[in-house]
């Protein structure tokens, strides 16, 4: 782990989890856009593959780039997430399972970066903790990744596993229409624990930032469209949040609404109520990724205002495919 971490992270989802994978040289474009940009910690996880392509479509990626770009693998801290069953949708987290896991992420990459962090996409709450975190301990001691990670865990799940083995990183799906981990006690137990928080969709999958408008807007297969808040009555009623954040842009006159929304994260980190805290967009385009990583301040005040806005609107829908609650804050 490097000393210092970055202000902002890159996320892969979207690269390949997604019914048009995004081109190689389109893909490798964005991806040494977020090198020169210091967004050196990357994320992915081994079931990032939309079918027909094979779940480890976005580790294949990661193995492509860094066999033609190899100078740049020690430049970039790698998170894989795996232990996950992309057909049954559900953990696998026991400690059988998170060693199989791994091979096959390591199987895959392997030679041409090193995973530096690993640990389960969502967590079984049959499985002990203790077991799933004492499994990738051993993959730490033996040297075959750096620390652990963990992602979409509850302020419980974190304190246990953090007396297993030491957490570097944690992904939280946090944004401006998703701010449980500050209220949830979540947040608290990162600071405590020293574990860094990875905001992952801090855009609202492109929607806080108007990129779409209408469900119509979004492609046929596309995975938002499954998701609670994207269905048609709720996407509408958000809405009203987007034109806010774009007002709120427009005044500040130096921002693009994604530049507010991140900037508006990062104003968290290293503060009462949290440590530190890394947005981690996702984007295929290189200008997206130079956009995402030039960091805009926000005034005390500019920051209450934001906090003003969201405390007066309610957000409408699941943030995640309804009826799978139990693979969230687990």
């Amino acid at each position: 782990m490097p000393p210092a971490l970055p202000v902002t992270g890159f996320g892969l989802l979207g690269m390949t989890w997604r019914p048009k994978q995004t081109p190689d040289e389109q893909a490798f474009e964005a991806m040494r856009a977020a090198v020169a940009s210091g967004a050196t910690v990357w994320s992915t996880a081994q079931g990032y593959g939309y079918p027909p392509e094979p779940p480890i479509a976005g580790l294949l990626l990661i193995r492509r780039y860094f066999d033609k770009y190899p100078e740049d693998a020690d430049k970039v801290t790698l998170f894989v997430r795996g232990c996950f069953d992309v057909v049954k949708f559900s953990a696998t987290t026991k400690r059988s399972e998170v060693l199989e896991s791994f091979d096959e992420c390591q199987r895959v990459v392997g030679g041409v970066k090193k995973i530096d962090v690993f640990g389960p996409a969502r967590m079984d709450a049959n499985v002990p903790v203790e077991e799933t975190m004492g499994a990738v301990k051993e993959l730490v001691n033996a040297g075959k990744i750096s620390s652990a990670g963990l992602s979409e865990v509850s302020a419980a799940t974190i304190r246990r596993a953090s007396a297993v083995t030491p957490i570097s990183m944690v992904e939280i799906e946090f944004s401006l229409w998703s701010t449980e981990m500050l209220t949830n006690g979540v947040a608290a137990a990162c600071k405590k624990h020293n574990v860094a928080i990875l905001a992952y969709a801090p855009l609202g999958y492109g929607f806080l930032i108007g990129q779409f408008t209408k469900v119509e807007d979004l492609p046929e297969g596309d995975v938002r469209l499954r998701l609670g808040r994207f269905q048609p009555d709720n996407l509408s009623k958000n809405l009203d949040l987007v034109e806010k954040v774009k007002e709120f842009a427009a005044r500040k006159g130096n921002a693009t609404p994604a530049q507010v929304a991140l900037a508006w994260i990062r104003a968290h980190s290293n503060t009462g109520e949290c440590g530190v805290v890394i947005p981690i967009p996702g984007a295929t385009a290189a200008s997206r990724v130079s956009e995402n990583c030039s960091v805009v301040e926000l005034s005390a005040g500019e920051k209450a205002e934001l906090d003003a806005i969201i405390a007066s609107f309610t957000v409408v829908g699941h943030r995640q495919i309804p009826g799978h609650d139990h693979n969230l804050w687990t």
